[in-house]
């Protein structure tokens, strides 16, 4: 997959591990940090015809369920640019070893005029600001 716009993304955020500790009967404390956590991270869009973010999300779980599939490189390093409405890029943030966990399809409600809505949820590694 080379390129899939979404409409919404939700924020990355990172959270260092806060470890403390008394010694010797100090009333005070000693701090650490300890373990990185990333949060997962949410792509919203309109339902469109292409299948990439599908076929990926169905790679994994074929991959995982041992039904076949022989490619076990489905963790992708991936770029969230953030764009002006120009198209000028303002921010680049390049996710490491993603793959997505979640995937829905939307609420079809013929009734409503609003469009179909899917998201894909992704975790991953770690995230760098690029730009």
């Amino acid at each position: 997959m080379t390129h899939a716009g979404f409409h919404k993304c939700s924020e990355l955020s990172i959270e260092v591990a806060n470890v403390q500790h008394f010694a010797g009967g100090s009333l005070i404390p000693n701090k650490s940090s300890d373990r990185l956590t990333f949060a997962d991270v949410i792509f919203v869009r309109g339902a469109t015809q292409n299948r990439n973010i599908f076929d990926w999300f169905q790679d994994v779980a074929l991959t995982l369920s041992g039904l076949g599939l022989t490619d076990v490189n489905y963790k992708r390093n991936l770029d969230i640019v953030q764009q002006d409405r120009d198209g000028t890029t303002l921010r680049r943030w390049s996710l490491s070893r993603a793959w997505p966990v979640k995937f829905v399809a939307g609420d079809w409600d013929n009734e409503s005029d609003e469009n179909v809505i899917e998201s894909v949820t992704l975790t991953y590694d770690f995230f760098e600001l690029i730009q």
